[in-house]
């Protein structure tokens, strides 16, 4: 998925673990509530831990978890128990723990007596942080020693940390504690069937040396707090879904709250939202991932795709940087806010170890300019398509062969430079490792839409020149990657050329990826699918990355065999444009099943085993939960079951919907469509709109696809005038 892989990890937050996402601010506990430095667990805020342990005490013993109810994604309920000192099981004192995160974290803590008589209590609060960056903490890595002082105040502690010339704080606020350097300390007399609360703040300090900290605002009783109003503010732009299947709303609308959470400020443009990839390790604008997401989630808040792209565009490669990977036109592949201690991926804030992000950039901005943004918005991106369309030709293709590949530039780079980013990830059916350079199957699919995007955007424009030799580059890129990639003997295409121009043969899910690009030959769709839907390729709750017949297959793998949502996402899109309906139902159906099984949220990926062999899914250890990808998957999966596509600069939305019975109706309202909201019914594959803006047609069928676009000029232009 990104950067510092989740199967990289040194150690899982541990079972019942408990993840809250706000923004680009996020806190992992244990099921008590419980923060302890030796786990991956804390608070973070731009990267930084700013709460390494945070353990509640009472009367010296911690909680004992009753249960944990993650309320929104960034609040969570956590109940537990004080442990009788004589053994008994049952136990009067019940902790309520409600924490809610934002830059820092607001905690409000509540211990109610179920007893007849009074109960003495001393309630510590142990505290600590060591402002580690969350390489440091992924990686389990946390080597700096920072110089730290503690100012103890009445109701606050202070610390500040100094490590060469960086400089970082954290404040402590609570009312009425007896304060200590390492704690927070409430001696309290519960009374009979009586309760006592509190509630603590603890925030990053900003302007190091001005004194000033940032405020957590705490809402006076029934009002909504600042992240409530948040939350209210984008459910109030994004539609209103309602499906007939209670469990597919219940997954849709846990979608929508977790994108909703993964939305960050761009820092140079506060009023620009764009995506995150995901919680914990991710929070952050990643280039592939960010895309992808904001792409699936183009029918609910347009703006987040536009925005990343802007992003995007704004950061695009300018030098040529070994370490980092920049290269002019490239498009980056991570950027961090506030990460100090040189673990970050090329040593930087941005990291460009990315082969897919610079295509994918301008592949999908042909996409999201056909959803009604400002004309002069759109243009006004076109150098920045432009660039990176010359880093493809230029720096994509190093040996001029036409095809896209990636070799790392440095040993501290990623290895693979694709979505299969692990270090094991490309390799050939008897297991062995590709060697680089590797020009993927998927991104030279990706490589040929953005052709196909640039060639009918310059027709539009008028350049016909333009439009003529992008189109025949991306006919050139189609003839040569269906005779070199195909495997004849096999019925499916290689997962890459490695260095040696060499088909790796391993059987893998990249190659249905190219099925929504549209450079698979008709003539071998067929073949691809019945591959895809074999029993070694579909584990029953979908598609796996690498069939259970290869050398390297293991289902309990990162890239090796697991299942990715997202991955099956854009498979079964792509399933619909080649018209294999049936198979793209299977795929949706198997994966709003799984998700019953984690309370509606899809995680970054579960392992592959076959449902025959276990019944339900079983989690990836580490997997990001919540992640863009995945929380865009259910999105994607019924907009592509819907056939729901727009294009306002030629006047027209369709849909083709091909919905399964089992999902029953679909009634959606508030959906942005241009400059107005629409309100759509599906019924039976029946579709009706209502509330298009002037100038909108409704189409019952299949929107042109670039490449379409790109041929009907071709051929209007060769017409006899």
């Amino acid at each position: 998925m990104a950067g510092w892989n989740a199967d990289t990890a040194a150690g899982s937050p541990g079972p019942g673990s408990v993840t809250l996402v706000e923004g680009s601010s996020f806190c992992i506990s244990a099921a008590n509530g419980d923060m302890r430095a030796e786990s991956p667990h804390g608070v973070f805020v731009e990267d930084t831990r700013i709460l390494s342990c945070w353990q509640l005490l009472i009367n010296g013993a911690p909680l004992e978890p009753l249960g944990t109810k993650t309320k929104e994604p960034y609040r969570a309920q956590f109940v537990g128990r004080v442990p009788r000192p004589d053994g008994h099981a049952d136990s009067p004192l019940i902790v309520e723990r409600v924490r809610e995160v934002d830059a820092g974290i607001l905690e409000r803590i509540t211990i109610q007596n179920y007893s007849p008589a009074a109960v003495d209590c001393v309630v510590t609060l142990q505290v600590e942080a060591d402002f580690a960056d969350l390489f440091e903490v992924k990686e389990a890595r946390v080597q700096r020693r920072w110089e730290q002082t503690r100012e103890v105040a009445e109701d606050s502690l202070t610390i500040r940390a100094a490590w060469q010339n960086v400089r970082k704080g954290v404040v402590v606020a609570a009312k009425a504690a007896h304060t200590a350097p390492d704690s927070l300390t409430y001696r309290r007399t519960i009374p009979p069937h009586g309760k006592w609360s509190t509630t603590i703040s603890v925030v990053p300090i900003i302007n190091e040396g001005d004194g000033p900290t940032t405020r957590f605002v705490r809402p006076d009783e029934g009002e909504a707090s600042p992240r409530d109003r948040r939350r209210q503010e984008w459910v109030s732009k994004i539609p209103v879904l309602h499906i007939g299947n209670a469990s597919i709303e219940r997954t849709l609308r846990r979608s929508y709250d977790d994108l909703g959470a993964l939305r960050i400020e761009d820092p140079d443009h506060p009023d620009r939202i764009v995506v995150a990839a995901g919680a914990p390790w991710f929070m952050a604008l990643f280039g592939r991932d960010s895309l992808w997401a904001s792409l699936m989630a183009l029918p609910v808040d347009p703006s987040l795709a536009f925005g990343t792209i802007q992003t995007l565009a704004e950061r695009q490669g300018r030098v040529v940087d070994e370490m980092s990977e920049e290269e002019p036109g490239k498009i980056l592949h991570e950027v961090r806010f506030d990460v100090s201690s040189r673990l970050a991926l090329g040593g930087k804030s941005a990291y460009f170890g990315s082969v897919d992000a610079t295509p994918l950039f301008v592949a999908l901005f042909g996409e999201v300019s056909r959803w009604g943004f400002a004309p002069e918005s759109v243009s006004s991106l076109l150098p920045h398509v432009d660039r990176a369309l010359d880093w493809i030709r230029h720096y994509g293709d190093r040996d001029g062969d036409g095809f896209v590949e990636y070799e790392r530039l440095n040993d501290r780079g990623l290895i693979n430079q694709g979505w299969k980013d692990s270090w094991d990830g490309i390799n050939f059916a008897d297991g062995s490792m590709a060697e680089p350079p590797i020009a993927l199957c998927e991104v030279q699919a990706y490589v040929y839409s953005a052709y196909m995007a640039r060639s009918w955007i310059a027709r539009d424009a008028g350049d016909l020149e333009l439009a003529a030799e992008y189109r025949d580059l991306g006919a050139k890129l189609k003839r040569q990657f269906n005779e070199r990639f195909w495997l004849p003997d096999r019925g499916y295409y290689a997962i890459a050329l490695d260095g040696h121009k060499q088909p790796v043969d391993a059987c893998a899910s990249n190659m249905g990826q190219c099925l929504l690009f549209g450079i698979v030959d008709e003539e071998k769709a067929g073949l691809l699918t019945e591959r895809l839907m074999s029993p070694e390729m579909f584990s029953g709750w979908g598609v796996r990355t690498l069939a259970s017949d290869m050398g390297a297959y293991n289902p309990a793998s990162y890239h090796n065999g697991s299942v990715w949502p997202h991955d099956n996402a854009i498979i079964a899109a792509g399933l619909l444009r080649y018209g294999f309906v049936e198979q793209a139902q299977r795929i949706s159906t198997a994966l709003f099943e799984a998700a019953e099984y984690s309370e509606g949220r899809l995680p970054e990926l579960f392992c592959g085993f076959s449902r025959e062999q276990i019944d339900e899914p079983i989690p990836y250890p580490t997997a990001c939960s919540p992640q863009a990808w995945a929380a865009t998957t259910p999105i994607q999966l019924v907009k592509g079951l819907m056939g729901y596509y727009a294009d306002v600069a030629r006047g027209g939305l369709w849909l083709d919907p091909v919905l399964p019975g089992s999902y029953g109706d679909l009634h959606i309202t508030n959906a942005p469509m241009a400059n107005g909201r629409i309100t759509i019914d599906i019924s039976n594959s029946t579709a009706t709109v209502q509330g298009l803006p002037e100038g909108m047609q409704f189409h019952h069928g299949i929107r042109p696809w670039a490449a379409d676009l790109a041929q009907q000029q071709a051929t209007s232009t060769e017409k006899p005038s």
